[in-house]
């Protein structure tokens, strides 16, 4: 069976990496986190003192500091792939709400996705991975044989979210959350680098109203559809 690249856009908080991640383990696929990627350059930021306390973005010193951050992923004992930073874990800090009201303006900087997404094209020269984000199939990988975009409402969006963090045992604010959600919305939406839309050869998935069994079920038919 030939090898693809599986492309997944969508708005934030509409379950684009629990997907990617179910539909590589169950193809035999790496799966690439996108998103996990700014969240880590976002943290580092924050970390380095270069998003100051009124949110002012250094960005001569961010671009002086690229050269300095590491990124990779690394699976745990349940097979599931992890964040690392530098060499260090940073999964559950990369998903916290300081650094999902952060991250937006980051991932709007062009040297930090030109950086990003010349390292994510270079994951995907062999092909057999399925890449999440933003851009990936209007930008990192135009050419991806298979292109999903999905959405779900900001409400339902925001309550996944709010669910997600506080089965990590993290503090959640549902109406802090949905006003992330919607602001991050706007801002991915209408940067000026890669920002967030459906390619016009992209497949629309909308699932504000399907379980996870229906959204895997509809995935692999896609994918079988496309490699048969």
């Amino acid at each position: 069976m030939k090898k693809i690249i599986i492309a997944i856009d969508g708005h934030s908080s509409c379950g684009k990496s629990t997907m990617a991640k179910a539909l590589a383990k169950k193809i035999g696929y790496v799966y690439i986190d996108t998103g996990a990627m700014y969240r880590a350059v976002t943290l580092y930021a924050m970390r380095n003192n270069i998003i100051t306390k009124n949110n002012h973005i250094d960005e001569d010193r961010l671009k002086q500091e690229l050269k300095n951050i590491v990124i990779n992923f690394k699976l745990n004992g349940e097979k599931i792939p992890e964040t690392y930073l530098n060499g260090e874990n940073v999964e559950k800090e990369i998903r916290g709400i300081e650094v999902s009201g952060h991250v937006s303006p980051i991932a709007a900087i062009g040297f930090v996705r030109e950086f990003l997404v010349a390292q994510q094209q270079r994951m995907g020269t062999e092909k057999g991975i399925v890449m999440d984000g933003r851009d990936i199939g209007t930008i990192v990988f135009p050419d991806a044989e298979l292109k999903i975009f999905v959405t779900a409402s900001a409400e339902i969006r925001a309550q996944r979210r709010f669910d997600e963090m506080k089965a990590k045992g993290m503090e959640a604010d549902y109406e802090k959350i949905l006003e992330n959600v919607k602001t991050r919305d706007h801002i991915d939406s209408h940067r000026a680098v890669g920002p967030l839309k459906k390619a016009d050869d992209a497949l629309l998935l909308d699932n504000s109203n399907m379980t996870l069994e229906q959204q895997d079920a509809w995935l692999m038919e896609r994918f079988n559809d496309i490699t048969k």
